[in-house]
């Protein structure tokens, strides 16, 4: 019987993909895969040819008679086809380093993944030792893929050097940025990847206990990845003695309660030690007391998932591509006010109108684009005066922004950007911990401020104090909340001034 694959992503499943995999039972072996991340075509379904696969998409439950009368068994002609996905130009144009698998392969099957060089890696990585697996990091090139885009191989190395008898290695899976779900994706389509990735971690630094802290609001990621474990550990590539090595290493997926706060390192240790989610002070680093006062990796599922390939291939072939020190690849995904909504994984040094405009095809609604947020609900808003700008750590720092975990929310010219700055100041008082002053009223503060500019209230000392307040919050905040909020609130106030003159115009008039 043919084979016809059908995503089973959460955005996929939201656009009706379970019923499109009923109505093909019976007429087609159907196996469900993740996404290729192509989301404005989901459900994206494939048929398996002489000629390789051929995708058609969006589909429908009630397109299946006409495409199964039309051929679709044989990847014959339809308005839906879409040919082979590989040659589709949003995937052409990739490099898929980390996300190589997702959409192709069934997410729960070991055999496929050991059939597209799952595996690889980790086996290479006993050979090499803990030593040495370090060193093969470090010269990748490899940094974290959630925030500042620290090094991995120092943080490893970090650890590793540490003394204590316990490590542990934590990924930090608490997506909660604003247009971002490459965690979500590679958890539901390719979770092999991150427990191969948290495995290599554990043999570099001596740990033999692992922890994912996912976000409650990814059931399906997170029944997959406990399936995926359940797999790997029954195959013994967790457990005891992985892969016959003599390591012993194991991993348990904890599921947070919602606070975006526990993305940062320390409030989700201090959540996974069963206390409230606050931020801890530094020093102590948690590569030298985090989890349970022991030396403990945390990295994020894209840094940890990045690893197999770096150790399959070598360090060579990572940081072979890329832009400056920001070296491999970065999953960017496009959300927003944006024609080709999706996952593009490419080597950082693209520039934010190609990835717009080119890749994304610019908005939806067809209007001009006027603004665009990178980095989540922390990052800046670029106006297209700066989409010169190179996607890559330094550039991005350069003129006061942040990559953070690669979300570019698209904005058409109907933003107001006052409206959006005062959203960040809300948004972190709603999130705050609550430890620090600058965070937990500086925000509230920063919301009533806003609030008196937008109704016209003496605008110029508001627009003054709230700098001033921005000024204060970044440099007094405890942790990247506090912090980091300043960046959308003054990238609109440098970028876009007239929004927060909006009543002052309308009296001139």
């Amino acid at each position: 019987m043919t084979r016809v694959f059908v995503p089973r992503d959460a955005a996929a499943l939201a656009l009706g993909a379970d019923a499109v995999a009923a109505s093909l039972a019976g007429h087609a072996a159907v196996t469900r895969t993740g996404s290729r991340g192509l989301l404005w075509l989901e459900p994206m379904i494939e048929v398996e040819t002489p000629q390789g696969r051929i995708a058609y998409g969006p589909v429908s439950a009630r397109d299946v008679p006409e495409l199964l009368s039309a051929g679709l068994l044989d990847g014959a002609p339809h308005r839906l086809r879409l040919g082979k996905p590989e040659d589709h130009p949003f995937l052409s144009r990739q490099t898929r380093f980390t996300f190589a698998r997702c959409g192709i392969t069934d997410p729960l099957s070991l055999e496929d993944y050991q059939g597209h060089n799952g595996l690889k890696g980790l086996r290479r990585a006993l050979e090499l030792g803990p030593a040495r697996i370090v060193e093969e990091v470090t010269k990748s090139g490899l940094r974290g893929r959630g925030g500042a885009g620290f090094p991995t191989g120092i943080k490893w190395k970090t650890t590793a050097d540490a003394a204590g008898e316990q490590k542990y290695i934590v990924c930090n899976a608490d997506e909660g940025d604003s247009g971002t779900y490459a965690d979500r994706m590679l958890m539901e389509g390719d979770p092999f990847a991150l427990i191969e990735g948290m495995t290599i971690a554990a043999i570099a630094v001596g740990a033999t206990k692992g922890f994912v802290y996912t976000r409650s609001e990814y059931p399906h990621a997170i029944a997959t990845f406990n399936a995926a474990l359940a797999i790997a550990r029954r195959e013994g590539v967790l457990g005891g003695n992985v892969l016959g090595s003599g390591h012993a290493f194991d991993i348990e997926q904890r599921v947070g309660a919602g606070a975006y706060v526990c993305g940062e390192e320390t409030s989700l240790l201090d959540s996974l030690e069963g206390k409230r989610g606050q931020v801890r002070a530094k020093p102590p680093l948690p590569a030298h007391r985090g989890l349970f006062s022991r030396p403990t990796v945390v990295n994020n599922v894209i840094t940890l998932a990045s690893v197999p390939f770096v150790l399959a291939e070598g360090a060579e072939a990572y940081q072979g591509i890329g832009y400056g020190r920001s070296r491999g690849t970065m999953p960017i995904q496009l959300a927003g006010n944006v024609r080709y909504a999706g996952l593009f994984e490419a080597g950082f040094g693209l520039t934010l109108d190609e990835i717009v405009n080119d890749i994304g095809g610019g908005t939806r609604s067809g209007r001009p684009v006027r603004a665009v947020q990178v980095g989540g609900p922390l990052g800046a808003y670029f106006p297209p005066s700066l989409f010169d700008t190179p996607f890559d750590y330094e550039a991005f720092a350069a003129k006061d922004g942040l990559i953070g975990h690669g979300g570019v929310v698209v904005f058409d010219d109907t933003v107001d950007l006052a409206t959006q700055a005062r959203f960040a100041m809300e948004f972190c008082s709603v999130e705050s911990c609550g430890k620090c002053t600058p965070c937990r009223i500086g925000s509230v503060r920063g919301m009533e401020v806003i609030d008196r500019i937008m109704a016209g209230d003496r605008v110029d000392m508001h627009l003054e104090l709230l700098t001033d307040l921005c000024h204060t919050m970044k440099f007094g905040s405890l942790c990247a909340l506090g912090g980091f909020i300043p960046y959308p609130v003054m990238s609109a106030l440098t970028h876009f001034p007239e929004d927060f003159r909006a009543l002052q115009k309308v009296a001139a008039e």
